[in-house]
């Protein structure tokens, strides 16, 4: 039942993620912090290995799809949010440590992710009053990357609806290339986490079968998404990155009291 549960979760928010470029881990940690089937660190790091299973199979399943990788752009995102990554992973554990307490920080992760969702929100909103930068030197570009790489470490969610959001502003890309490059930067800060987990010895207890239902569900969801993609111009993957933030807050309110009430 679980393993199904787990399955189907990770397929349905990947094959979302894929499509706008989230990386789906921000509708499963969010969700299952929800539902409090599995503690709040096993949630984050289950979320990021499924996060990285997808956005592989998803860029290689779309690596001749017409849209352009910006490959100088993103890749000193990418190095940016690897360094990220590594911070983010350390602020986690420290921030565990500190409180003892798994409630106090899924609610501070709810805070965060809401916040943020609700401000990218915003951005979308008045997205064509605002006008685009062009950002082309590499140093701002690793930096930008650094502050996404920590924030998408220290939440779990393996990137999320900023990374889209900051290629949309900093870097002039419309909704198709933003979601093809923000799963580029995935993937290596992902990688990062992962490998400093393992290093570290601070991967959490988790069952091996449930892990293997998400990333089945994570590879599935990406290859679904991939196939949308085709199906949809701009205007359409917009609508469904607007929805995927509606949804994201209303969890993360949801949380938030939850976390604030245990």
């Amino acid at each position: 039942m679980l393993i199904g549960f787990f399955f189907a979760v990770c397929f349905i928010a990947s094959s979302v993620g894929a499509v706008v470029g989230a990386g789906g881990g921000v509708i499963i940690k969010p969700l299952l912090d929800m539902v409090g089937i599995l503690p709040v660190s096993t949630v984050s790091f289950c979320s990021g290995c499924t996060v990285l299973a997808m956005s592989v199979c998803s860029l290689i399943r779309n690596r001749n799809n017409g849209v352009q990788l910006k490959i100088k752009t993103s890749t000193a995102l990418a190095v940016g949010a690897v360094v990220g990554g590594l911070l983010g992973q350390i602020l986690f554990d420290l921030v565990r440590k500190g409180f003892g307490n798994e409630s106090v920080l899924g609610a501070i992760q709810a805070t965060c992710l809401t916040i943020m969702t609700a401000g990218v929100l915003l951005y979308v909103i008045f997205k064509s009053r605002v006008k685009a930068l062009q950002v082309n030197h590499v140093l701002p570009a690793v930096l930008i990357g650094l502050i996404l790489g920590l924030v998408s470490a220290f939440l779990g969610i393996g990137g999320g609806p900023m990374n889209v959001a900051v290629l949309y502003y900093f870097f002039s890309m419309d909704a198709k290339q933003a979601a093809k490059n923000s799963i580029y930067i995935i993937i290596f800060s992902q990688t990062t986490s992962l490998i400093s987990s393992l290093i570290r010895g601070t991967v959490p207890d988790f069952t091996a079968v449930y892990l293997i239902a998400m990333i089945c569900g994570g590879v599935g969801g990406a290859l679904l998404g991939a196939a949308i993609t085709k199906r949809l111009n701009n205007s359409g993957v917009e609508k469904v990155f607007n929805i995927l933030l509606l949804v994201i807050i209303a969890i993360g309110c949801y949380n938030i009291f939850k976390y604030t009430h245990m």
